[in-house]
């Protein structure tokens, strides 16, 4: 009798914990803490094209995710970037996880500003989506997934290979960052300082003008479209 009341009991406690898990929810501790979600699992409500009021026609939703569709050729996006429109964000946290097809290439941008007829990464910085193993765009080590693109290699590189899924947590607070992937700080900076710029001066945006002006003091978040299919979920922030 009391092995099987223990059986039932751990039983409950694992139907609890995966309850407490279920994708595009929040945990009442997470709630306790602040935590929003921008996605529900079922709908792209809040989101928008950059520099449209419309949602971008490939992106739909798929495996509970938010799913960026590839073009007829890999790589040439269909001009689908999208961001959350509801609210510019300052201080925050931000949490999503993400799984790319084998190949895949995407990023995840912060402090997002709409410039007339620039793309969305005219001025935002990026935060890496990669298939490490298989994309060609894996030869610098500040390109990989997680990396501040272009600028700072994530390391250690701990990404998780194509069809599998990654979580990715951005802190900014007061210009101070830190990327940490799957459980593991990888990247860290701050913003608007003579080691930022020089970091700029370094990279393929040194001569950008947003990049020059920016990165702005808030902004909106946004994920990319860059011609691969690449599926976002669980995406949540909390102003700090």
């Amino acid at each position: 009798m009391k092995t099987t009341i223990l059986s039932l009991l751990i039983t409950a406690l694992c139907v609890m914990n995966v309850q407490a898990q279920k994708d595009n929810s929040l945990s009442n501790q997470e709630k306790k803490d602040g935590w929003i979600l921008l996605f529900d699992g079922k709908s792209m409500d809040g989101w928008r094209k950059c520099n449209s009021t419309e949602i971008a026609p490939n992106w739909v939703i798929d495996e509970n995710a938010m799913k960026v569709s590839r073009g007829e050729k890999a790589g040439q996006g269909q001009g689908g970037d999208i961001l959350f429109g509801k609210k510019k964000f300052k201080n925050f946290e931000l949490s999503i996880d993400w799984k790319i097809e084998r190949e895949g290439n995407s990023g995840i941008f912060y402090n997002i500003v709409e410039y007339p007829n620039k793309p969305i990464y005219y001025a935002a910085p990026e935060i890496q989506v990669l298939d490490n193993w298989n994309a060609g765009d894996n030869k610098l080590t500040n390109h990989l997934a997680g990396s501040l693109y272009d600028m700072l290699p994530a390391l250690p590189q701990n990404a998780k290979p194509a069809g599998e899924w990654n979580t990715i947590v951005v802190r900014v607070k007061e210009g101070k960052v830190t990327h940490t992937q799957n459980g593991v700080k990888v990247v860290e900076y701050e913003l608007w300082t003579p080691e930022w710029k020089a970091l700029v001066a370094g990279s393929k945006f040194k001569d950008w003008e947003g990049f020059k002006e920016g990165p702005a003091r808030e902004g909106y978040i946004g994920l990319q479209d860059h011609g691969y299919n690449c599926w976002f979920k669980n995406i949540k922030i909390r102003e700090i």
